[in-house]
C-alpha cells in the first residue's frame, strides 16, 4: 500500500473513531508533540497505554474475583486507567470508568463488567507503516 493511501486510510479511520467517541481532542493534542525526531512517539505512548491498561484490567479482574470485593482498591484502579485513558484521548474508556467509579461508590459488584476491551490496534499499525514508509502521519486537529 502506498503512503498517500494508508495516509488516508489513517484519516478515515480515525474520523470514525472520533465521530462514534471513542477518541476526543487530547489525542489529537497527543499527536503535535510527535516530530522528526521521534516519529513513533504516539505507537510508544499508546503502547505503554496499552500494556498498562492490561494490568490494570488483570488487577481489577482479581479483586473482583474475591469472595469480599475491596472497593477502595477497586476505586483507585479505576481512577488510574480514567487518568491513563484520558491523558491519550481514549474518551469511551475515561467515560466508562467514570460510571464504573460510580458502581464502586455504590458497591455495585454486578455494574462493575468491563464487557469487550476497546482497542485502537487498527489505528497504530497504520501509522507504523506510514512511518516506515517514509510519511508522515496526518494531523487529527480538525477532529477535535
Amino acid at each position: 500500500m502506498e503512503v498517500n493511501q494508508m495516509q488516508r486510510s489513517f484519516l478515515e479511520y480515525a474520523n470514525v473513531l472520533f465521530r462514534e467517541g471513542f477518541l476526543d481532542g487530547q489525542f489529537s493534542q497527543l499527536q503535535m508533540l510527535a516530530d522528526e525526531s521521534n516519529p513513533d512517539f504516539v505507537v510508544e505512548v499508546v503502547s505503554l497505554f496499552f500494556e498498562d491498561s492490561q494490568k490494570l484490567l488483570n488487577d481489577l479482574t482479581t479483586t473482583l474475583d474475591q469472595q469480599n470485593v475491596n472497593f477502595k482498591k477497586i476505586d483507585a484502579h479505576i481512577h488510574q486507567l480514567k487518568g491513563s485513558s484520558s491523558s491519550i484521548g481514549a474518551q469511551r474508556v475515561k467515560n466508562a470508568c467514570i460510571a464504573f467509579r460510580n458502581f464502586c461508590d455504590q458497591q455495585n459488584v454486578e455494574g462493575l463488567s468491563f464487557g469487550s476491551s476497546i482497542t485502537f490496534a487498527f489505528l497504530f499499525q497504520l501509522e507504523q507503516q506510514i512511518v516506515a514508509a517514509g510519511g508522515a502521519i496526518p494531523i487529527l486537529s480538525e477532529f477535535s
